[in-house]
């Protein structure tokens, strides 16, 4: 009986023992754990904000890739819709004669241009000639501006699949050119104009569509020269309206210089005239003063005489009048060596 009670008691005794040992070991534990799950917690909050704005920021970006996906639509569109128009050959003329307007427009010689958008000329044979601008040059001398847009091998060049259709129609393109050089050439303007151009420029509205021409034919410039033509892109074109702007520059200056002289020479001859009235208006004063002194001398000499006898036999008691002084200045000649 006591055995079992103090087996009793020791088994109660060691159950608290364990009791206080594992409550102190949860207490240590849960301290120990406690600043690993705060961290936990705030590493998930933290997470899940930047899962937010990772979301948020996918959104915007799949918003902008929508519209740059409308846009390349849009872009395709109308670049489609760009390449239609310019391989219809009123569309490229119209383009091409613009351009032309503007490079004159830029090299500031406008005024010294002559466009024919709607006009057209007759030849000797009865034919109808257009071109598209006369640049007038000093002396009466013209130049006359050929606008030819070579575009459509050059478009088909660009849409080509592989190297191999690149490379023909850009062989194509400088074909097309140097066909157009021949045309150019056999309108002969130098016949219809008088005095005749110094030059035919054929232009084209790009200097990637010569570039393109003379990778496939080296010497097109050197056969359009043979030929009295003359390749030119809005850059050589503008370069040459400036030549032609400096030359009138100097054209104006001489016939200033001419009107300088003119001028010059008609101011000399106005004041040597006036020197020659001067001179005579200087003889003229000088018999004034000459018919003065004569008067001065006979009033000395014949009037006053008579006067101071009526004084003095008591006519008057009005005072003498003053003496007067003879003019001894004459004037002065000019002179016209100085």
């Amino acid at each position: 009986m006591y055995l079992v009670l103090a087996f009793a008691a020791g088994a109660g005794l060691g159950a608290l023992l364990a009791l206080l040992i594992l409550r102190r070991r949860n207490d240590f534990v849960d301290s120990a754990v406690r600043p690993l799950a705060e961290s936990l917690s705030r590493f998930d909050t933290a997470m899940r904000s930047m899962e937010a704005a990772r979301e948020r920021a996918f959104g915007g970006i799949e918003q902008q890739l929508r519209y740059v996906s409308q846009g390349t639509t849009q872009l395709q569109k109308e670049t489609g819709a760009l390449v239609t128009a310019l391989r219809t050959p009123h569309v490229r003329g119209r383009w091409g004669e613009l351009t032309l307007r503007r490079v004159a427009e830029l090299a500031g010689m406008v005024d010294r241009c002559d466009f024919f958008e709607q006009g057209t000329l007759s030849t000797a044979e009865g034919g109808r000639i257009r071109p598209d601008m006369v640049v007038r040059l000093p002396g009466g001398r013209t130049v006359i501006v050929d606008a030819k847009v070579a575009l459509t091998a050059y478009l088909d060049a660009l849409s080509a699949g592989d190297e191999a259709g690149r490379r023909a129609h850009l062989a194509r393109h400088s074909r097309q050119v140097s066909k157009h050089v021949e045309q150019l050439s056999d309108k002969s303007y130098w016949a219809q104009f008088q005095p005749a151009p110094e030059f035919v420029v054929l232009f084209l509205p790009g200097d990637q569509f010569l570039s393109a021409a003379l990778e496939h034919n080296e010497r097109l410039l050197e056969e359009a020269i043979e030929r009295g033509i003359l390749l030119a892109t809005p850059s050589t074109l503008i370069a040459i309206l400036k030549g032609v702007g400096f030359g009138w520059r100097q054209e104006r200056m001489a016939e200033n210089t001419e009107e300088i002289r003119r001028l010059a020479r008609e101011l000399f001859e106005r004041a040597s005239g006036f020197v020659e009235h001067l001179r005579a208006t200087g003889r003229t004063l000088e018999k004034t003063v000459e018919a003065y002194n004569r008067s001065v001398g006979s009033i000395d000499t014949r009037l006053m005489p008579a006067l101071r006898k009526f004084k003095e036999m008591g006519a008057t008691a009005a005072a003498e009048p003053a003496a007067l002084n003879p003019v001894d200045r004459v004037p002065r000649e000019p002179d016209s060596a100085s």
